[in-house]
């Protein structure tokens, strides 16, 4: 089985969800392999202001009943919404196998606890880079590198062919070819009944296999 988690670094859904992927994680350990993928956000998607992504976070923080509010201080109205860099060093650090979640949650972090304005270059850089022990000057060729910004357009793209557009999103998918998509859950209970009732549902196809082996041809 497996599980792909869409995410975009400046989201704060995705954001409050973390707690959520790593408890999934910790659960099913041996039994699903996990990834995750960028799915960049539109410019239009990101707040206008500080005051509007203050008012966001008020509701977001209240409705998960979080003891403290996300800092808007990474907001810069200039960028007009162009987001991608920190998107970009992400992906970058794959590169490095640097395949788990340490890099992005330090770019997370610095950005919606600290207020660091990672849209800059130069910022979201220093941040990766020491969060994972990277060479900064190979990390920032990497994410500015046109293999990197193609994966993540690839993984942006195959992100809305699923019709969807919330992020955090999860996609689950068995051996036996049964998916299932979540696209703005953040909750923990859903999505391990699901992966719980896939993963009884592959058992049960072994087992029947081991007794009758494959189909008739004919």
């Amino acid at each position: 089985m497996k599980i792909t988690y869409f995410v975009e670094m400046l989201s704060s859904w995705c954001y409050w969800t973390e707690p959520t992927w790593l408890e999934l994680k910790n659960k099913y350990a041996g039994q699903v392999h996990f990834q995750w993928k960028i799915a960049l956000m539109n410019p239009s998607d990101f707040p206008a202001s500080r005051a509007q992504c203050d008012w966001f976070y008020q509701r977001s923080g209240s409705i998960m009943r979080s003891p403290f509010k996300l800092n808007s201080g990474w907001v810069e109205t200039e960028r007009k919404g162009d987001y991608t860099t920190p998107n970009h060093v992400a992906e970058a650090g794959k590169d490095f196998g640097v395949t788990d979640d340490r890099l992005r949650l330090a770019l997370m972090q610095a950005a919606m606890r600290e207020g660091q304005k990672i849209g800059d270059l130069s910022v979201a850089i220093d941040v990766a880079a020491k969060s994972a022990g990277l060479d900064a000057a190979q990390l920032r060729a990497h994410a500015e590198s046109a293999e990197v910004k193609e994966r993540v357009r690839a993984s942006t793209a195959e992100f809305h062919a699923l019709q969807i557009n919330q992020r955090p999103a999860f996609l689950i998918e068995d051996a036996i070819g049964d998916r299932a998509i979540f696209s703005g859950l953040v909750a923990l209970a859903p999505l391990t009944a699901t992966v719980d009732a896939m993963l009884a549902d592959t058992a049960a196809y072994t087992t029947h296999a081991a007794h009758f082996g494959s189909p008739p041809k004919e």
